[in-house]
Order: C-alpha cells, then structure tokens, then sequence
C-alpha cells in the first residue's frame, strides 16, 4: 500500500524536522526563561524561535497541504510579533508579561495543532487549492 501523496510531501515525516524545526526553538524559548536575561534578548530570542517554528509550519501548508499548519503559521509569525512588541516596551503586560506570552503560545499551539485537523482533517483536499 502506497502513502497517499499528501502524507508522502509532508515535513513532519521526517522526524529532523519536529527536532530542529519546533524543539530547538521550543527549548531557546524555555532556557530564556531560565536565565539571567535582558529583555531585549528575550525578545529576540522569541522572535527569532517563532518565526523559524511559524516559517516551518507554512513551508509545510504550501508543499502538502496539511490544515493545521494554515492555522499555526499565522499564529506562531503574530506570537513573534507580540515577544518583540512586549520586548520594546510597547505591549503593557504587567510584570508577568513573559509568563502570559508563554501560556497563550502554549495553548494556542495545542489548540490550533489538534482542532482544525479534528474538524476538517489531516489535509486539503486536491479540489481546495484549484477554487478562485
């Protein structure tokens, strides 16, 4: 029995790409928390790690069509966003502003991996990308 052509052009298969993809970032994130940094860094570093995991995620809804990752990608590349704005200052988070970016991007994440494929399935199907 063949893989079905979808499946066979999805990133995930691989597992160097969950690894390096989504766990380097994923433990640069938790070791800012554990160190003595400054915010600009952190920042930095939250960004920099959202974006490879959210560059990641929409690589792979455009090479197989995978649904999740139509909703992770936005949503990793906005979480960026948000680290860099409370970073600089312009996002008033309180003190705890690093404890609640961590707690949405968590969530969210979770949220966004499991409910879009629950609802609409693993992939696209071949007729969704040809509609206007």
């Amino acid at each position: 029995m063949s893989i079905e052509p979808r499946a066979a052009r999805d990133l995930l298969r691989d597992w160097r790409v969950p690894l390096l993809g989504y766990g380097l970032p994923t433990a640069a994130i938790a070791a800012s928390g554990a160190l003595p940094l400054t915010t600009g860094v952190r920042a930095a570093i939250w960004a920099v790690a959202c974006v490879i995991m959210g560059g990641v995620c929409l690589a792979n809804a455009f090479r197989c069509g995978r649904v999740h990752c139509y909703f992770t990608g936005p949503f990793l590349l906005a979480m960026s966003g948000a680290s860099i704005l409370y970073g600089a200052g312009v996002l008033p988070l309180g003190a705890n502003g690093w404890n609640l970016l961590g707690l949405v991007l968590l969530v969210g994440a979770v949220l966004l991996m499991t409910l879009p494929e629950w609802v609409f399935g693993r992939y696209r199907r071949a007729t969704d990308r040809t509609r206007t």
